[in-house]
C-alpha cells in the first residue's frame, strides 16, 4: 500500500479511528504486558508506543495510521489485527477501508430497486414473516406477515421504514424486545460495517446526524465503532395481542444487489411460537394493505 497519503481521506480516518477504539479496549495484562500502575497514564487500554511495539514499528508510523494521515502495508494491517485480537468481521471491516482508502473513488452506486421477483417470493411466504433490508438497514419490501409480526409498516413513510430508526425512535418496536439493548446495539454495529463503503454518505451522514441528536444511547455506540454482521440468531418479540414469540431468524444476501438482504422469520413446529405465527397468518390474511407498495420500492 502506498505509505504517502496523508491528504484528508474518510477512509484512513475511520480506519484510524476503527483501531483507536480497539486499543482502547485492551488492557496490557489481558496480550501479556508488564502490568502498569503509572499514574500518569491518562488513556484508557493500551498506549500507542505499546501497540507500536507489539507490531515492531515506529510510534510514528503507527501515530499517523491513527490520525488517518497513512495508509498502512498489508503486512502491517495484518500484524495490528493480530495484536489487537480482532475477530473476522472487525478485520473484514479494517481490510475493507484500507483497500477503499487505496481507490479514494466513492464506490460505484449500486440498484436499489426490489425486483418484482423478490416480491412475488415475499408475498408467497403466507407462514414466514419476511422483509428486504436495503443499504443502511432500509426496509424496502416485506410481506403482510411481517407487518403483522412487527409494526404496521404499509402505514409508514420510506424515510420512517429504516431498521436502525425505528429500534431509536419508535416506541412500538422498542417494546418489541425484552432485551432491547442487544438488538440496538447490533444494529448500530451492523450500519457501521454497512458504512465502511462511503463513510462520508450524506444519506449515512443525515441518518447517523439524525439519531445522534435524538439518542444518547446511539450516540454512544456510534463512537465505540463497533462492527457486526449477524446472519442468523434467535429473539424473543413481545407482541402486544399475541405475547411472547420466540423466533428463529435467517439473513440471506441477494447477488443481484449486494446491498440486500432477505430476513425470515420461523419457530419450531411443536411450539406455542408456530401456533402463534399460525394465528398471526389468519389474520394478515385478511383483506388488507399488502406488504409493499409497488411504486414504492426504491431504497
Amino acid at each position: 500500500m502506498n505509505d504517502d497519503m496523508t491528504e484528508k481521506n474518510p477512509y484512513l480516518h475511520e480506519l484510524g479511528q476503527f483501531l483507536r477504539a480497539r486499543r482502547g479496549e485492551l488492557s496490557p495484562e489481558e496480550l501479556g504486558l508488564p502490568a502498569t500502575h503509572d499514574a500518569q497514564r491518562r488513556v484508557a487500554g493500551l498506549r500507542r508506543q505499546e501497540v507500536a511495539d507489539g507490531v515492531a514499528i515506529s510510534q510514528d508510523y503507527y501515530a499517523r495510521i491513527e490520525q488517518g494521515r497513512l495508509a498502512p502495508s498489508e503486512p502491517v494491517l495484518e500484524a495490528i489485527a493480530h495484536f489487537l485480537r480482532l475477530k473476522p468481521d472487525q478485520r473484514d471491516y479494517l481490510e475493507g477501508l484500507a483497500q477503499r482508502a487505496e481507490r479514494r473513488t466513492p464506490p460505484r452506486p449500486r440498484p436499489k430497486l426490489v425486483r418484482p421477483q423478490l416480491q412475488r417470493l415475499l408475498d408467497q411466504l403466507t407462514d414466514t414473516p419476511a422483509i428486504i433490508v436495503g443499504k443502511y438497514l432500509d426496509i424496502v419490501a416485506w410481506n403482510p406477515l411481517a407487518s403483522a409480526l412487527m409494526v404496521d409498516l404499509g402505514r409508514m413513510t420510506a424515510h420512517e421504514r429504516n431498521y436502525v430508526r425505528m429500534v431509536f425512535t419508535d416506541q412500538r418496536v422498542r417494546d418489541l424486545y425484552y432485551d432491547w439493548e442487544a438488538m440496538a446495539r447490533s444494529s448500530v454495529a451492523t450500519l457501521r460495517l454497512q458504512a465502511a463503503d462511503n463513510p462520508h454518505d450524506p444519506r449515512l451522514a443525515a441518518l447517523v446526524g439524525e439519531l445522534s441528536l435524538v439518542s444518547p444511547h446511539f450516540r454512544q455506540w456510534w463512537a465505540d465503532h463497533r462492527v457486526a454482521r449477524p446472519d442468523f440468531g434467535s429473539k424473543t418479540i413481545r407482541h402486544p395481542e399475541l405475547g411472547d414469540l420466540t423466533l428463529d431468524w435467517d439473513a440471506f444476501s441477494y447477488v443481484g444487489d449486494p446491498d440486500q438482504q432477505l430476513v425470515m422469520w420461523s419457530a419450531d413446529q411443536n411450539s406455542t411460537s408456530h401456533d402463534k405465527l399460525r394465528i398471526l397468518a389468519s389474520w394478515s390474511a385478511r383483506p388488507a394493505e399488502r406488504g409493499s407498495d409497488r411504486k414504492e420500492t426504491r431504497a
